[in-house]
């Protein structure tokens, strides 16, 4: 059936088939779902990778602690696999990536979070566009890079003012590990930072606030949120690095917290293993699954709560 639709005055009538109409709007609806089923699949696709990355780790590892006794694997202080007199205590390779990390965390922390400070509040829209993206260069040098400049300079450097510094150590690679994160730290940090209204900040120009006032006690605790998220990236990035420590801290699992002491991490040993010449399915080899596990559920300790400590400071704010 046609229908008929009056136009403008002095026109004719013009003549609308709904069938077409209707073919429209399937089409239309069609190529909608389309999209929505890709972008379905996108977002499945990175929750199935982790699922299977957990599940592959939990496996391997299952079959590790049936030789393995759990209370020796968290109790023990000895990591010894590869000699006659074996432990399998992961206190020195849990211990060595906590002080990396710890000192890592303690120059990018400050120096990260006064650049942001710096590049959202103070610096010229020039210096901005020339400072942050070679802040962000840093995290665009190969790890093995780093490694090595913290072997080969880094070290040396810190012997000038500790002569007992051994070659291999955990500040040095530490240090350059907090070198490493800062872009990570500042870019995330200030991000939040500039998200603040404006407003906030021309009221507390308006009371006679100063620019610091304004930008520590109006600006910082607004974007408490987001600076908490860029310290909990920082923490995942020094967790899993791998090269720096691998090249410039030793490989030597000893149980100790002095960052001037040799160590070695659960990613440096997880390299180690997996270069070596190790029979798949050994226990050996299944020891590298084990020590990853328990770097997956610290990393994701320290985001459930970094994501409990961003809903708290949201929730204030």
């Amino acid at each position: 059936m046609i229908s008929e639709t009056p136009t403008s005055a002095g026109s004719a009538n013009v003549p609308i088939d709904p069938g077409s109409r209707f073919a429209h709007s399937m089409r239309r609806h069609f190529g909608e779902r389309i999209i929505e089923a890709i972008l379905f699949l996108a977002a499945f696709s990175a929750v199935a990778v982790t699922v299977a990355i957990v599940a592959i780790l939990v496996y391997e590892s299952s079959e590790f602690f049936k030789h393995v006794s759990l209370v020796e694997f968290l109790t023990d202080t000895q990591w010894t696999i590869m000699f006659a007199d074996k432990h399998y205590g992961v206190l020195p390779l849990l211990a060595g990536t906590l002080v990396t990390t710890t000192v890592a965390l303690m120059l990018a922390v400050p120096v990260g979070t006064i650049t942001a400070i710096y590049l959202s509040e103070f610096a010229s829209p020039r210096v901005r566009e020339i400072v942050k993206p070679t802040l962000e260069l840093l995290a665009g040098i190969p790890t093995v890079v780093y490694g090595y400049f913290a072997l080969l300079m880094v070290t040396p450097a810190l012997q000038w003012f500790m002569p007992d510094l051994p070659g291999f150590n955990m500040l040095g690679p530490g240090l350059v590990i907090g070198v490493m994160i800062i872009p990570y730290v500042s870019s995330v940090a200030e991000d939040a930072m500039r998200s603040v209204p404006a407003s906030m900040r021309e009221g507390s120009y308006a009371m006679g606030a100063t620019r610091m006032q304004t930008a520590l006690r109006v600006v910082v605790p607004a974007a408490t949120s987001g600076i908490v998220a860029a310290y909990i990236l920082g923490i995942s990035r020094a967790f899993g690095e791998t090269m720096v420590v691998a090249v410039a801290a030793g490989q030597q699992p000893n149980f100790t917290w002095d960052p001037r002491e040799p160590g070695a991490t659960i990613t440096a040993f997880i390299v180690q293993v997996a270069l070596g010449d190790l029979p798949h399915g050994s226990l050996e080899y299944q020891s590298i699954f084990a020590v990853g596990l328990v770097l997956v559920l610290m990393t994701l300790f320290f985001n459930v709560l970094g994501h409990l400590a961003r809903k708290r400071f949201r929730e204030a704010y």
